[in-house]
C-alpha cells in the first residue's frame, strides 16, 4: 500500500469533537482553516481580547483535564458559525459564536453538561488570528502547524500494548497510512508532500494525559504516555508539519515522504 492521506479533521473549539473534511485549502505559513478557532476557557482564566497571547491549555476546559468532555459531541457549520452541541444522542443546545447570545446559550448548554466537573461556567473566546494549539506558546510558526497521526505507528503501538488504541484519541488533523510504523518521528526539519501541498516536519508531537481518555465511553482506560515511555523511551506519536506550499489537500492524496 503506496502512503497516502486517509482523513483531514479540523477541531473547531479547542477541546470538543472534530469533524471529518473532503478536502482543504492550505496556504504557506497557515494551519487548517478554522482549526482551534475557539476555545472554552476557564471561568478563572483572564483573557485580553485586544491583545492576544498564547495560554497554556490548562487554562482551557480540554480533556487532559476534563475526561467527561469526551462525551459531548460538536458540529460547527463555519458558514454561519452555528455550534450544535449533543450527547447521548440528544441535543443540548446550539448558538453562533459570531454572537453574544449565540455565545452565551453554548457556554450555558456545555456548563450544564459538565456540571461539578467545572468550578464556574466556561467561556467561549475567540481572538483574531489566534489558534487555541497546544503549541501555540512554542511559537507563532508552530501555533499554525498541522497535526499528522501514522495509522501503522498506532498499529505497532496497538500490538505491543495488547488491546485497541483508537485513533480519535490523538486529535490529529490528518491521519495517513502506507509508512512504515514510526517513521514520522524522523521527518523533523524535512520535506514532505501530500498531493499538491508541500510540508515540512517541524516537531514530533508529545502526548498528555487528554489521550487517556476513551472517546467512546469517556473514561481514562489507558495510561498512554505513561505506555509510549515505558516501551519506546519517549512519549510521542505523530508530528506536526509547517505548510511550506499552499493548494489543496482530499483525502485519499499520496503522500510523499522525505526520501
Amino acid at each position: 500500500m503506496a502512503p497516502h492521506l486517509i482523513s483531514i479533521t479540523r477541531f473547531a473549539v479547542k477541546g470538543l469533537t472534530g469533524e471529518a473534511l473532503t478536502q482543504a485549502p492550505l496556504e504557506a505559513g497557515r494551519g487548517l482553516q478554522d482549526d482551534r478557532r475557539y476555545a472554552l476557557a476557564l471561568a478563572e482564566t483572564r483573557i485580553d481580547p485586544d491583545n492576544p497571547k498564547p495560554l497554556p491549555k490548562t487554562m482551557f476546559v480540554v480533556l487532559m483535564r476534563h475526561a467527561r468532555l469526551a462525551a459531548l459531541s460538536s458540529r460547527y457549520d463555519p458558514a454561519s458559525t452555528e455550534l450544535q452541541l449533543s450527547a447521548g444522542g440528544s441535543d443540548l443546545g446550539r448558538g453562533r459564536l459570531d454572537s453574544a447570545a449565540g455565545r452565551a446559550a453554548v457556554e450555558t448548554a456545555i456548563a450544564g453538561f459538565m456540571g461539578d466537573d467545572l468550578k464556574g461556567p466556561p467561556r467561549l473566546v475567540e481572538q483574531a488570528g489566534h489558534r487555541f494549539t497546544d503549541v501555540s506558546v512554542v511559537s507563532p510558526e508552530m501555533m499554525e502547524a498541522v497535526s499528522l497521526i501514522n495509522l501503522a505507528s498506532v498499529r505497532a503501538f496497538e500490538a505491543d500494548l495488547g488491546r485497541p488504541v483508537d485513533p480519535r484519541r490523538f486529535r490529529g488533523n490528518l491521519l495517513v497510512d502506507g509508512l512504515e510504523p514510526w517513521a514520522e518521528l524522523d521527518w523533523v526539519g524535512k520535506p514532505v508532500r501530500i498531493g499538491e501541498v508541500t510540508f515540512e516536519g517541524v516537531l514530533r508531537t508529545r502526548r498528555c494525559a487528554a489521550t487517556e481518555v476513551n472517546p467512546d465511553t469517556a473514561e481514562r482506560d489507558i495510561k498512554l504516555p505513561t505506555e509510549l515511555m515505558r516501551r519506546y523511551g519517549h512519549g510521542d506519536m505523530g508530528v506536526y508539519l509547517s505548510v511550506t506550499g499552499g493548494g489543496t489537500i482530499a483525502a485519499g492524496d499520496s503522500l510523499t515522504p522525505p526520501a
